[in-house]
């Protein structure tokens, strides 16, 4: 395991993709290597892209990486895919959209299933992040499902949120009723040479507006571009790094950080529970369940108990949470 980290830590693509398997599979190994990945983590740059399908998320993904790569960054990309309800498979087209990376040394792509998982990403994508972290990546790119509106998990999992939307789709009503606003830290108006472009500037215009906020807070602005023709791109790069800037200087950028580990350890404390949950032989849950049934127990009070059982109260119910500075 120490010898794969240490490849990760060089840049391998083949160690990467190794460590990203592990993780989708849960290894057993995978607790050892987070922590020896740990140190090494934490300056990764993480930009999620969500939107309707249809709207260019690929187009746009591919032509952030050949700007990011133009500066010499090193890049990594993840793409979220839907698994199939029937066979659990999933088609992993992302990769194949992106080939004009795929031989660049310092691009990774990695197509990840979502296995189900709704949101728009994988239950497994904030470890991979961490890998690409490690590897040394400046950015990583996260391209959600593309599902419509339930796509709001990638606010939690990135430093920064681009919303795309594309005219003649009806996106501004799907942006109105989704809670989109409230995630997107940037509106792309993608495909804007199609008619019906001015008029969705408009509605974003309107609809952001209405948002409010203190002087100081970050006003999402729309960017305009025509990814399949790199058209726009180093204006969308621009304000990238203006939202950047002015989260570092407000401390915004450590909060959502602090908040994204906060999840991550929570998620994944949750995991484990479910799994000794299972696997403990002691819980009763089948007699509680028999006795909720009848009206003989709430289930509040079986709940409890249950939980008693796999471990004593905590502690830190009581506790008081860390204030971020």
């Amino acid at each position: 395991m120490a010898a794969l980290v240490e490849a990760v830590h060089q840049g391998s693509a083949r160690a990467v993709g190794r460590l990203i398997s592990m993780v989708e599979n849960g290894s057993p190994s995978l607790r050892e290597a987070m922590r020896l990945l740990a140190p090494s983590t934490g300056r990764a740059q993480v930009v999620g892209i969500t939107g309707s399908p249809g709207v260019g998320k690929s187009t746009t993904t591919t032509a952030l990486v050949a700007a990011l790569r133009a500066e010499g960054q090193r890049v990594g990309v993840l793409a979220v895919d839907p698994s199939s309800p029937f066979s659990g498979g999933a088609l992993l087209g992302d990769r194949v959209r992106m080939q004009s990376h795929a031989l660049d040394p310092e691009v990774f792509i990695r197509s990840m299933a979502n296995r189900g998982h709704l949101g728009g990403l994988s239950v497994a994508a904030p470890q991979a992040l961490r890998v690409f972290d490690a590897a040394g990546c400046d950015t990583v790119l996260v391209e959600t499902v593309g599902v419509g509106q339930s796509e709001v998990e990638i606010a939690s999992a990135a430093d920064i949120t681009l919303v795309l939307l594309a005219p003649g789709m009806g996106d501004g009503i799907q942006a109105a009723k989704a809670g989109i606003l409230e995630i997107g830290d940037i509106f792309v108006v993608n495909k804007a040479d199609r008619e019906g472009a001015q008029s969705l500037i408009r509605e974003l215009r309107s609809m952001v507006a209405l948002a409010e906020r203190t002087p100081q807070e970050w006003k999402p602005p729309i960017v305009t571009t025509v990814a399949s023709k790199a058209e726009g791109v180093d204006d969308l790069r621009a304000a990238i790094g203006r939202f950047r800037l002015q989260a570092e200087k407000t401390g915004t950028w450590q909060e959502r950080r602090w908040e994204r580990a906060r999840r991550e350890v929570q998620g994944l404390a949750l995991g484990l529970l479910r799994s000794r949950f299972s696997t403990h032989p002691r819980t009763g849950l089948d007699a509680l369940a028999l006795e909720v049934r009848d009206g003989l127990l709430d289930p509040y009070t079986a709940a409890d108990r249950v939980l008693a059982q796999l471990a004593p109260p905590p502690a830190w119910q009581q506790d008081s949470p860390p204030t971020m500075r």
